[in-house]
């Protein structure tokens, strides 16, 4: 799966949309009507089954990217900065889990580390009063420890125990539900005068500065986003850590026998990829949000998973896509407000994208791709028989 190639993964995307027109046009009632006279008149139905998926498209579109029906420069682009502000916490989480995986350790606790982050930074933010800057500076490196510690006791069993990743970050996520919940009716967090569970607002001195002023909501954790992706790609490919970590993932045995201590290396694996998914707490509730709610995490650690995954989980890769996430989820509800096409499509569609990246020679069969060093192959086939 990390190692298919990039037009596999084109190739992924365009099945699903092409799948989900289908369900798209099957959902829509002039095309149910019209296809009870298809043999009669099979022009109107082909005729509906057009105007219902490019309308949904469209609007999809116009509601991720730009809207060329706006009657403002302002509101026809404010779509794009809706998509970078969902994306942050899918870039960052994304490139969280994707530090797992090419280390060998399928992290899936991301929601959970997601919401400590978002405990820890949305504590500070509405506690403690610091300069501007500095507050800010103290909130993020709050959620950076409140998940990279959530995610360093997945670690610290694997290592210590042999216990496996994956259900140790499941019951983790479990955990981070319960626990922000009940964390919510303390006076501690809840807020003073409200009976509903939502934390006091995050002073001002510690929310990221909007990026394009108070007409968008787009704010420096976009930046935080890219930065980090930088940093993700020093880490995994220019330092002697990264190197250890994906030594690791390539084969634990030699790396054990070259001298690499494993289990310290699991350890820090999980503690790096739950403070980048605790950075993407902190957009939320220093950015997006300002407050802390049950809520805080929404899906973002689930769908984290298959950014990693379409990101082949490297930097560069993990960050457009959580992009393309990132205008799923902000052109979804655009779709369904102008078409009223069930939002679920877009559930659809990320499904989709994840069965067929799973299945690369799937979709090599289906579009005719050569499988992977078959050309290298053929060509020194080429050479021999020329010699």
């Amino acid at each position: 799966m990390l190692s298919s190639s990039w037009l596999v993964t084109v190739a992924a995307i365009v099945l699903a949309l092409l799948i989900s027109g289908v369900l798209i046009a099957a959902a829509d009632t002039a095309v149910q009507d019209s296809a009870a006279y298809l043999f009669a008149r099979p022009s109107d139905f082909f005729s509906a089954v057009w105007t219902s998926v490019s309308e949904a498209y469209v609007a999809l579109f116009q509601g991720a990217v730009v809207d060329f029906r706006a009657d403002t420069f302002t509101k026809a682009v404010k779509p794009l900065t809706e998509t970078m502000t969902t994306s942050v916490p899918l870039i960052l989480a994304g490139l969280g889990l994707g530090v797992g995986f090419r280390a060998g350790l399928f992290n899936i606790g991301a929601q959970g580390q997601i919401i400590l982050g978002a405990v820890f930074a949305g504590w500070v933010g509405f506690s403690l009063s610091l300069p501007p800057g500095l507050h800010l500076l103290v909130a993020m490196l709050a959620a950076a420890v409140g998940g990279g510690l959530w995610a360093g006791i997945a670690g610290v069993l694997k290592a210590r125990t042999g216990a496996h990743e994956v259900i140790v970050t499941i019951m983790l996520n479990n955990i981070a539900v319960y626990l922000i919940a009940f964390l919510l009716t303390t006076s501690q967090f809840q807020k003073s005068g409200s009976t509903n569970p939502i934390s006091p607002d995050v002073k001002d001195s510690a929310l990221y500065p909007l990026l394009l002023g108070n007409g968008f909501r787009l704010h420096a954790g976009f930046i935080v986003a890219i930065l980090a992706a930088v940093f993700v790609w020093w880490l995994m490919g220019r330092s002697t850590i990264g190197f250890r970590f994906r030594a690791v993932g390539s084969n634990a045995n030699a790396a054990r026998t070259a001298g690499i201590s494993v289990n310290s290396t699991y350890v820090w694996v999980m503690v790096c990829a739950g403070a980048l998914a605790g950075l993407g707490g902190s957009a939320q509730v220093l950015g997006t949000e300002g407050v802390l709610t049950a809520g805080v995490a929404a899906s973002f650690g689930f769908d984290a998973i298959t950014v990693a995954l379409l990101g082949r989980s490297k930097p560069l890769g993990t960050f457009f896509a959580g992009l393309l996430f990132g205008a799923l989820r902000a052109g979804g509800f655009a779709m369904q407000a102008r078409t009223g096409t069930p939002i679920d499509i877009v559930l659809v569609v990320q499904s989709l994208v994840v069965l067929f990246i799973a299945a690369p020679p799937l979709v090599r069969a289906i579009f005719r791709l050569p499988a992977p060093g078959a050309r290298r192959e053929r060509r020194a086939a080429t050479k021999e028989v020329t010699a």
